[in-house]
């Protein structure tokens, strides 16, 4: 015969009587110091020697000191004190319902929740997802305990009560917005630190720690997003959701791996591709990738062909994929005839009165006026085709495998727009085939190394030479050499500004950009036909 001995034999200890019979108990009788009755067999004191008779024992007793008290003395005793879940009751199989504790009539336990020793959950109250009950509570009658709160030990909620989920400490987190933000992407009751992460020059980037099997992982990349640069991040977020869950189906087609050779954007648990703080700033995030690696600056000449391969592959891929749908986020990004007439402006209100210490780059730039024009109007005449194009090309934006070596995922994906080929090839140029990092001060370390060149444009061209058209494979030298041009422009004319575009470290550290992008783009005109040589030679 299945039996149950109930401690208390008041109204709640007869629930719980009705509760067991449903639950298939053919017999359960009450211990009491009070109350007296046919179905009461002695006092709560002698519970001991009951245990021959009735092996499994509930504490029934509505205060919450009382019931843990008697839950464990019956636990220590060897009873086998079972939780007792009304069959009206909805209780998520993920949860975790400890000893003696009570389920009434339809309350609901909702997924992940641990429920601990002696608890009682009335009727109709609700412990959401996640949630953590300590032993003893009483969550009362139609209360509401929201998603992932913790209860305290012996703590009761009262009737009808609705308690919201309180916000741990998270190590590495002293900015509100950050903290928010992390709480906005769902990471905030997991989450073990956050740190800065990565070396980019425009949005702030943390690495979000999440518990793993073995400890602490990387989980997760989380980018507060410069709005100063980005004026438009819903248009910025729909490009990036829409290109990379066209990738995801691309890569799987070419039997690849779409967690890896692509990044994977999280929404919010709201559903939005981005998150708002409370300054208006927008945050986003992304799963991180294991087992990769970024450089800074090409360490082996391999690594600047696999550049020019996955960026290729990168083109390649999307070569079907509408330019005409992507928001052109930064209008006039790769214009150099705008980025020409943008710096005449910074030169002409010269609003920091550094002009006089950069006349020599001034002029570089003006000797050049005409060169500005010369993809623009290829573009403008229908001679070069708009493609999706990444338009920040720089080594650093590529993962590589860290066992292979090979180019694994194209990443930074901020500058996703409609735009030419040339841009984007030209782009990794000037930032790989350089000798010394872009704010080098000492300009004798600073060339062009065709030899990296070449490397390049191998590896690109054996990806897209049967995509691009002749024009564009033509237009991609020109690419090199103006790309380079308009970034030392960017950076001159940022310095001349005061320096709102750009991250700098010290006041000069703009100028000595433009010196090095100018010192490249002097040794690129000086073989450009060599330049011109070696992309027909790759073609054939």
């Amino acid at each position: 015969m299945k039996s149950l001995l109930i401690l208390g034999a008041g109204g709640f200890g007869h629930m719980i009587q009705e509760t067991a019979r449903l639950l298939g108990y053919e017999k359960a009788v009450f211990l009491d110091d009070a109350v007296k009755g046919p179905d009461v067999v002695g006092k709560c004191c002698d519970y001991e020697s009951f245990l021959q008779q009735y092996d499994t024992a509930v504490a029934a007793l509505g205060d919450n000191n009382m019931r843990l008290h008697w839950t464990e003395k019956l636990m220590e005793a060897g009873y086998h004190v079972p939780a007792i879940i009304h069959p009206s009751a909805v209780v998520s199989p993920s949860a975790s319902i400890g000893n003696g504790s009570f389920i009434m009539q339809r309350a609901v336990v909702n997924t992940h929740t641990i429920v601990e020793h002696g608890v009682l959950i009335n009727s109709g109250a609700v412990v959401d997802h996640d949630s953590h009950i300590g032993c003893g509570a009483h969550i009362g009658l139609g209360s509401v305990v929201k998603a992932n709160c913790s209860i305290a030990p012996k703590v009761k909620v009262e009737a009808g009560e609705v308690i919201f989920s309180t916000r741990r400490k998270i190590d590495g987190v002293e900015d509100r917005n950050l903290e928010d933000a992390i709480y906005a992407f769902g990471f905030g009751n997991r989450c073990s630190y956050v740190k800065p992460f990565g070396a980019g020059h425009i949005n702030e980037t943390y690495a979000v720690y999440m518990p793993g099997e073995g400890g602490d992982e990387l989980a997760y990349v989380l980018q507060r997003v410069n709005s100063n640069v980005f004026k438009d991040p819903a248009g910025v977020m729909d490009n990036i959701f829409g290109v990379t869950e066209y990738l995801r189906n691309v890569i799987r087609r070419e039997g690849g791996d779409p967690d890896r050779e692509t990044l994977s954007y999280i929404k919010t648990k709201s559903g939005c591709n981005y998150f708002e703080d409370s300054e208006g700033e927008p945050w986003r995030c992304y799963n991180f990738i294991p087992d990769s690696v970024c450089y800074q600056l090409v360490e082996e000449p391999e690594q600047f062909y696999q550049s020019g391969s996955s960026f290729g592959h990168f083109l390649k891929q999307l070569s079907d994929y509408p330019a005409s749908k992507l928001n052109e986020t930064i209008p006039d990004f790769h214009n150099t005839i705008r980025r020409f007439e943008a710096f005449q402006v910074a030169l002409k209100r010269d609003l920091k009165n550094r002009a006089d210490s950069c006349r020599p780059e001034i002029g570089f730039v003006l000797a050049r006026e005409k060169d500005c024009g010369v993809l623009v109007h290829q573009q403008d005449e229908g001679i070069l085709p708009l493609r999706v194009t990444h338009n920040d090309t720089k080594l650093n934006n590529i993962l590589f495998d860290e066992k292979t070596g090979k180019g694994l995922c194209i990443i930074d994906l901020d500058t996703i727009m409609p735009g030419l080929a040339a841009n984007d090839f030209g782009d990794s140029i000037r930032f790989g085939a350089a000798t010394a990092e872009e704010d080098e001060p000492n300009l004798d370390l600073m060339h062009f190394d065709i030899s990296l060149y070449e490397l390049y444009v191998k590896g690109y061209l054996e990806e897209t030479k049967d995509v691009l058209t002749e024009a564009e494979i033509g237009s991609l030298p020109w690419g090199a050499r103006l790309m380079t041009l308009e970034c030392g422009i960017r950076f001159l004319t940022d310095y001349l500004q005061g320096d709102t575009y750009f991250k700098t470290d010290y006041p000069e550290h703009n100028l000595i950009r433009a010196r090095t992008q100018f010192r490249l783009v002097d040794e690129m005109e000086q073989q450009f036909e060599r330049m011109q040589e070696i992309v027909q030679k790759y073609t054939k």
